[in-house]
């Protein structure tokens, strides 16, 4: 019985549209079985992306309102499901496995669970639908962007960041499970930054600090100091801020794999070399977290593979000799206006939402409310 409600709950999350896909091996159900209870799992089948009040999730799900209630402050509190108080009343929706539920267990790791989970990335990481609809975007270090380019906003962290009326800070979960079984780096753990109603969860469930805008655009500061790319969520309307390294996060050591990251990722921006310039210094090698600048000998000038940029800028801003620069890419498919604009896109990609589905209608509407508000 309790084997169904587990391979219940990953078809559930599967239909989410970030999925939950299944393996040969089972290790999507060994990490389901590693956070949820037999009943928990029950309940968290019975939940959507559309924000509902106890009441509503009770009577779907058989159970008494308060029982309901307590079960699911429960897993809200465990990183389960999301939930935000608004109005007074406690709305909770289903959470997605990456991002979300992941996420939420940063601070409550164990080798057991981050064994399973690198099993698991290869399967869950799907380069043909982030192509189309990542959930997260790269955008330049503020300091590699020329007075001459014109920038929207959302392509520019300090502005993103000034538009914030809720800022919270919260550890790199790639940074921090690496480092745990003895691989990784030592650039900054605490790196982070989540938005808007993400903020509430986040800080009544401890996952993070409330941070001001001064200290914010400090942190983006460190970024550029420690070589860390800057990936906002991929929407105009920006919930969240990674500062990404090459050899933790997740998604791009995925993008590393492939032959050329530039046709994957969504970005603006691609370097230009100026070989005359190059000084040989090495430094652009080192910053460039795609491998597309290397140096054939020691001294010798660098040289750039576009196909391998990613528009992170990183190496422009260190380049002594100035022979790096930014230029926007000819072409980019426009992004979307929010978060959730963005899971209908990629929904319809992974072909588990058609344009017509009411309940999905539903939660734009609720949604774009809620977003209108944080």
């Amino acid at each position: 019985m309790s084997q169904d409600v587990y391979q219940k709950l990953a078809r559930h999350l599967d239909k989410l549209p970030g999925g939950f896909p299944p393996t040969a091996s089972g290790v999507e159900l060994r990490i389901l079985k590693r956070l949820f209870t037999p009943e928990q799992a029950s309940l968290a089948t019975k939940l959507t992306l559309i924000p509902e009040r106890v009441g509503v999730i009770a009577r779907r799900a058989g159970l008494p309102v308060e029982e309901c209630a307590r079960r699911l402050n429960e897993m809200s509190a465990q990183g389960l499901v999301f939930s935000y108080e608004q109005r007074g009343h406690e709305h909770y929706m289903a959470a997605q496995y990456v991002i979300g539920i992941w996420e939420y267990h940063v601070n409550d790791l164990d080798p057991e669970l981050i064994a399973d989970m690198r099993e698991y990335i290869p399967h869950l990481f799907d380069l043909k639908a982030w192509k189309e609809a990542p959930q997260l975007r790269t955008i330049p270090v503020g300091r590699s962007l020329a007075a001459e380019h014109e920038v929207m906003a959302y392509e520019q962290a300090e502005e993103i960041i000034k538009r914030q009326k809720r800022i919270l800070v919260a550890p790199c979960i790639c940074r921090r499970e690496h480092k745990m079984v003895g691989e990784g780096c030592d650039k900054p753990e605490e790196t982070c930054l989540v938005f808007g109603a993400g903020v509430q969860y986040y800080q009544r469930n401890k996952l993070g600090r409330v941070i001001t805008q001064e200290e914010a655009l400090e942190i983006l500061k460190k970024a550029d100091k420690a070589g860390l790319v800057l990936q906002p969520s991929n929407a105009e309307k920006v919930i969240n801020i990674c500062c990404c390294c090459g050899c933790c996060c997740q998604v791009l050591k995925s993008l590393k794999r492939h032959p050329r990251p530039a046709e994957i990722v969504t970005t603006s921006f691609v370097v230009g070399l100026d070989q005359e310039a190059c000084t040989g210094c090495g430094v652009c090698v080192e910053r460039c977290q795609m491998q597309a600048l290397s140096q054939p000998g020691k001294k010798e000038k660098a040289v750039l593979e576009a196909g391998r940029c990613i528009g992170c800028g990183l190496c422009v801003t260190t380049c002594p000799g100035k022979a790096l620069k930014l230029k926007r890419k000819p072409s980019q498919r426009p992004l979307p206006k929010n978060v959730v604009e963005n899971y209908l896109r990629l929904g319809k990609v992974r072909g588990k939402l058609k344009s017509h589905d009411l309940a999905w209608m539903q939660l734009k509407s609720k949604m774009d409310r809620l977003l209108a508000k944080s």
